[in-house]
C-alpha cells in the first residue's frame, strides 16, 4: 500500500488538538496505520502539553448529547455514540446530564470516554465511579480514553482514504497490465499479481521505558525531579525479597523531569527491549524535603513476549503517599 498524507485538518478531526494536528501534518505521510498510532501516541503523551489536551477535550460533545456541528469530528461522535444513545431511556439521560454537570464543575472539563459499543448505563456507571478520583489523576485518564479516540479515528480514516484509493487505481491498474501485455508475453507471468511487500517492523519513536511525575498534592506536574533507570544485571536472575542488592543494578540512564513533569530520554531507542528486571528512582527527598519519602523506587519485570512493547511507568506523588500504575 502506497503512504498515506494526513493533513492537519484530518488530523484535527481525529484529536482536537491544535498541537497534535500540526505535529501530525508535519510527520506525514505514514507507511501504515499502525506507524499513524505509534506516532499519533508519541506526539500525544510526550509533546503535547496539558493545555493542547484541554483543548482536545473541549472539542468532544457531552456523552449522551447530539454533536450541533456537520464536522467530520461531529459526525464520528455521533457514531460513537449510537450505541449509548439507543440504550437510553428519558431518566437515564436526564441522569447522565446531571452527572455531566457534576464531573464538569469538580474537573474543569467534559467528561471523556471511549463510549463505541457502551450502552448508557454502562458509560453512566464509569463516570460516578471516576468522579471520586482527583483531579491530577483523572487528567491522567481522561487523556489515555482521548488516544483511544484518536486510535479509533485514525483507522477510520485511513480505512476511508485507501478504500478511495483502490477505487481510483482500478482503471489505471488495467490499463497498465494490458501494456505489459503488448511489450511482451513473458513479462506477464511476474506481473499478473504483483508481489506482496515484506511486513514492515514498526520502528520504535521514543524510548521503550519512559514515565512521568504528577504531584496530586498540588494538582500539577512536578518539575526537576531527578530520574534514574537501571536494570538487575547479576548471576542471580532476578533480585530477591529482602536480599542485597549491591552489585546487581546497572545504571540504563538519567535524566531530570521537565516542566510538564516529563522525563527526558533515560535509555536507547531501541526496537526489541531486552527482558528482564528494571527499577526506576525518582529523588523524591530534594523535591520534597519535609515528606516522607527520601526516595521513591518502582521495580518491575519485563517479559520475552513483552519485549516490542512500551512501558510508561508514571508516578503519582505527595509528600505522604504515592501510587503507580503500567501506562501507555
Amino acid at each position: 500500500m502506497e503512504e498515506i498524507k494526513v493533513d492537519e485538518k484530518e488530523a484535527l478531526a481525529c484529536c482536537g488538538s491544535s498541537q497534535f494536528a500540526k505535529q501530525m501534518a508535519l510527520a506525514s505521510p505514514f507507511p501504515s496505520v499502525d506507524h499513524a498510532i505509534s506516532v499519533a501516541k508519541d506526539i500525544w503523551f510526550d509533546k503535547v502539553d496539558v493545555i493542547g489536551w484541554l483543548e482536545a477535550f473541549a472539542a468532544h460533545p457531552q456523552i449522551g448529547e447530539s454533536p450541533s456541528s456537520h464536522t467530520k469530528s461531529a459526525q464520528w461522535s455521533k457514531g460513537e455514540q449510537s450505541t449509548a444513545l439507543a440504550t437510553a431511556t428519558d431518566s437515564g439521560l436526564q441522569e447522565l446530564s446531571d452527572w455531566n454537570a457534576r464531573y464538569r464543575q469538580k474537573f474543569g472539563h467534559v467528561f471523556l470516554i471511549c463510549a463505541s459499543g457502551r450502552s448508557a448505563a454502562e458509560i453512566l456507571g464509569e463516570l460516578k465511579k471516576r468522579y471520586s478520583n482527583r483531579p491530577i489523576h483523572e487528567l491522567e485518564i481522561a487523556s489515555q480514553e482521548q488516544m483511544k479516540i484518536t486510535e479509533l479515528r485514525l483507522r477510520k480514516l485511513f480505512s476511508a482514504k485507501a478504500k478511495a484509493d483502490s477505487t481510483g487505481s482500478q482503471y489505471s491498474t488495467a490499463v497498465a497490465k494490458e501494456r505489459v501485455g503488448i511489450i511482451g508475453q513473458h513479462l506477464t507471468a511476474p506481473l499478473e499479481g504483483f508481489p506482496a511487500k515484506a511486513p514492515q517492523v514498526q520502528a520504535r519513536t521514543r524510548p521503550p521505558i519512559t514515565t512521568h511525575v504528577l504531584d496530586v498534592s498540588r494538582g500539577s506536574p512536578a518539575a526537576g525531579i531527578e530520574v534514574r533507570l537501571e536494570m538487575w544485571k547479576s548471576s542471580q536472575p532476578r533480585p530477591s525479597f529482602g536480599g542485597t542488592d549491591i552489585g546487581g543494578w546497572v545504571l540504563e540512564g538519567c535524566s531530570t523531569t521537565d516542566r510538564d513533569g516529563r522525563s527526558g530520554q533515560l535509555m536507547s531507542i531501541v526496537d526489541a527491549l531486552s527482558p528482564g528486571v528494571y527499577r526506576i528512582s525518582f529523588n523524591t527527598g530534594k523535591y520534597n524535603p519535609g515528606g516522607f519519602f527520601p526516595y521513591v523506587s518502582i521495580v518491575f519485570e519485563i517479559k520475552d513476549t513483552q519485549k516490542f512493547e512500551h512501558f510508561h511507568v508514571p508516578l503519582l506523588l505527595s509528600p505522604f503517599s504515592f501510587s503507580t500504575y503500567r501506562g501507555s
